[in-house]
């Protein structure tokens, strides 16, 4: 632990956060949900007691800094008696928490298409364009590094923490040029889901996260007693690809702080089954899922068999592509 701390920078040396760390407001959003889950599944339900173990807690985070310092936010409010010292950090080089399985041709080329079609519709967008030049005018650099730079995220900074945005000799960026980009944003998340590349593409992105989810849920359902919590500390291009991959459709973009929580339900009448309930910033999205649609139909239960959920990660994640596995999803060009 005292090694994954050593290199963030840490008041009083640094008295202001560097680019890219987390911002006092994200410390904040981050202890305010932690309090959130304590309140229920702590104080309420008593996943932990206050004499947990490192076994009972599994975190894992990226290379950003934030991550971690996220994570550890949420969790000082969450544990019944924080102690950094039994928290066993685990660092991801991939934002999709691929592990071992990183390795899937097909996903790149998925991902490829979804550029192209991103690029596509934003070479459309005459108002964007002059947008983009009258930003890159202001800061000074060429237009086409601005473009590239994906300007909405650093936009969504200033805007999230009531900053103004930033000017100077030539002019300032307002909100007129934030309104355009957010337009476009939104025009670009529908056409997303009409040309479904971004959803093939989150189908093989997630299987590895998924996979380890189910896996760990089993565990718990044939009693396991480890790692009853699991944290994944993470970025919106981690989420987002997981809530299409799930048809979670009607769910926006992730916005700062955003969570979303799989939660391992008993029948307390027949303690051999088990389900799931998914919720999203809070709301129930179980029955918003592909794999769960149609049970809701046909039961009074507001839970999914933690069956579908199996079927879905082991097997029917892989039909479109008429694969019956991971390793067969990635390697099985289009006919």
């Amino acid at each position: 632990m005292d090694g994954s701390l050593s290199s963030l920078p840490r008041y009083p040396s640094h008295s202001l956060c560097e680019m890219g760390e987390l911002t006092q407001t994200g410390v904040v959003q981050h202890l305010r949900n932690g309090q959130l889950l304590r309140e229920i599944y702590i104080n309420k339900h008593k996943l932990l007691l206050s004499d947990w173990t490192a076994k009972q807690l599994y975190l894992e985070t990226t290379g950003k800094s934030r991550t971690l310092q996220s994570a550890l936010a949420l969790l000082y409010t969450f544990l019944p008696d924080f102690d950094w010292k039994k928290i066993n950090m685990r660092h991801q080089w991939s934002t999709i928490f691929c592990s071992g399985s990183c390795d899937c041709p097909m996903r790149n080329h998925y991902l490829e298409e979804e550029q192209r079609r991103q690029y596509s519709l934003r070479v459309k967008n005459n108002d964007l364009e002059k947008i983009y030049v009258d930003m890159a005018k202001i800061v000074g650099i060429p237009t086409r590094q601005l473009r590239a730079s994906n300007p909405i995220d650093s936009l969504l900074c200033y805007f999230c923490h009531n900053v103004s945005f930033p000017c100077t000799k030539t002019g300032c960026i307002g909100m007129e040029h934030f309104k355009v980009i957010k337009r476009h944003q939104l025009e670009d998340e529908r056409e997303r889901q009409e040309k479904k590349l971004y959803f093939l593409y989150a189908l093989l992105a997630t299987h590895p996260l998924l996979n380890q989810t189910v896996n760990r849920l089993q565990r718990i359902a044939e009693g396991k007693k480890e790692e009853v919590f699991v944290l994944y500390s993470a970025h919106d291009v981690t989420l987002s690809p997981v809530l299409s991959a799930l048809g979670i459709t009607e769910a926006r973009f992730p916005r700062f702080a955003a969570r979303l929580v799989f939660e391992l339900w008993q029948d307390g009448k027949r303690p051999k089954e088990h389900f799931i309930r998914i919720l999203y910033n809070g709301a129930d999205v179980t029955f918003q899922t592909s794999f769960c649609k149609d049970y809701y139909k046909r039961s009074s239960k507001p839970m999914c068999p933690l069956e579908k959920f199996v079927n879905f990660v082991k097997r029917d994640m892989f039909l479109v592509f008429n694969s019956t596995s991971y390793y067969d999803a990635c390697r099985r060009r289009p006919l």
